[in-house]
């Protein structure tokens, strides 16, 4: 009997875990062995020890690597991972390993594979914002052997980066697998265990952008004066840990208790089922961007950190200073609800995943990799 394939999940924040989950759970259904590398803001208490998520796991294996303490530059924080993961890769020798998107945990990842030649797939390659993230994002674009992107667009700008059309597979965005799905929980249930005392609310997750750190603490007072003005209730998932946070962080504690509902992490079913029935989505989190249009709810994108990424009806954007802006949707926009937008997917990526990993061509493709001009 042949040995199930190996196929090793890199996860360093709630929000990257929220869309390898399906990948993962599709995988180990289909007979590969499958297991997580655990690190990043998972493994710190100040953001919810997320880590406890992906141990809720059944059927998969999970590893732990602590890669930063508060405060560590990402320099420093990929230098980490970087050792710690090549120690780790060259003892467990999975035939696969997952990185997503753009944080520094994922091209440390991507390096070591690639310098290793070890087969790694890329997750949500090929899309824009306009800050370091999408420079990380590329990177791993061109470290990785193969792509599984969220949209057309997506593919037709890792074709143009150099990569092969026989290595990019669209399937859309995994996230929206989960959130197209009943969550399995009652808006009751999901305030009952995060202590929200709102019937009517809009959510805000603003993550600090590290092109313009020096400016996040005036460009948060400006979006949560804004927001306060405007009467509303509001629940506020913290940000990430990006330079910057801590200017946040200090504009958000000083928010009126009875107003915003301060959470550091939720789990995913019950983030879904708030976001489901939430009046509105205020920030710059790429499930305003991604999810908000997917369920039809309005939301209003702030500031650089997702420009360009996408478009829709549903979906407004403004400066963090433009109090005028935010006022007008707030009182235009709240409770209204769209049809959903399906630019990124119908909620059948894990699918289309699994498939993939089935044929037996992907994994006899060369690693080596040569550049592709278009046309």
């Amino acid at each position: 009997m042949q040995t199930p394939r190996h196929i090793l999940f890199v996860t360093g924040t709630r929000a990257d875990f929220g869309k390898l989950e399906p990948l993962a759970i599709a995988a180990r259904d289909a007979g590969f062995r499958v297991s997580f590398f655990v690190t990043g803001m998972h493994m710190l208490s100040r953001y919810g020890l997320t880590k406890i998520e992906v141990h809720r796991m059944a059927g998969v294996a999970v590893h732990e690597f602590l890669n930063q303490r508060e405060g560590d530059p990402q320099d420093m924080i990929l230098a980490k991972t970087v050792l710690g993961f090549s120690d780790f890769l060259a003892e467990h020798q999975p035939d696969l390993v997952v990185v997503h998107g753009d944080r520094v945990e994922a091209l440390a990842c991507a390096l070591v594979c690639a310098t290793n030649y070890v087969r790694c797939a890329h997750i949500e390659g090929g899309e824009v914002s306009g800050t370091i993230d999408e420079i990380f994002r590329h990177c791993n674009t061109k470290l990785a052997a193969v792509h599984f992107v969220s949209s057309e667009a997506a593919r037709n700008r890792v074709m143009a980066l150099g990569e092969p059309a026989e290595a990019i597979h669209a399937i859309g965005s995994p996230e929206l697998d989960k959130h197209g799905a009943p969550s399995g929980v009652t808006l009751d249930e999901v305030r009952a265990r995060y202590d929200i005392p709102f019937d009517d609310y809009g959510i805000c997750v603003f993550h600090p952008v590290t092109s313009e750190a020096a400016s996040m603490g005036d460009q948060a007072r400006a979006l949560y004066g804004a927001l306060e003005a405007s009467g509303r209730n509001f629940v506020l998932i913290l940000p990430n840990n990006d330079p910057g946070s801590e200017a946040i962080f200090a504009v958000i504690n000083a928010l009126p208790a009875d107003r915003f509902r301060r959470i550091p992490s939720m789990r995913f079913a019950y983030f879904s089922e708030l976001m489901k029935n939430a009046a509105v989505m205020v920030g710059n989190s790429s499930a305003g961007v991604r999810e908000a249009p997917f369920l039809g709810i309005p939301s209003l994108d702030i500031g650089t950190r997702q420009t360009g990424r996408a478009q829709a009806p549903s979906l407004f954007s403004c400066a963090a200073g433009d109090a005028a802006a935010i006022g007008d949707f707030l009182t235009r926009e709240w409770g209204k609800r769209y049809p959903a937008h399906t630019a990124f997917g119908e909620g059948r990526a894990a699918d289309r995943f699994v498939g993939v990993l089935q044929d037996d061509a992907f994994w006899t493709r060369p690693l080596q990799k040569e550049f592709k001009d278009l046309g």
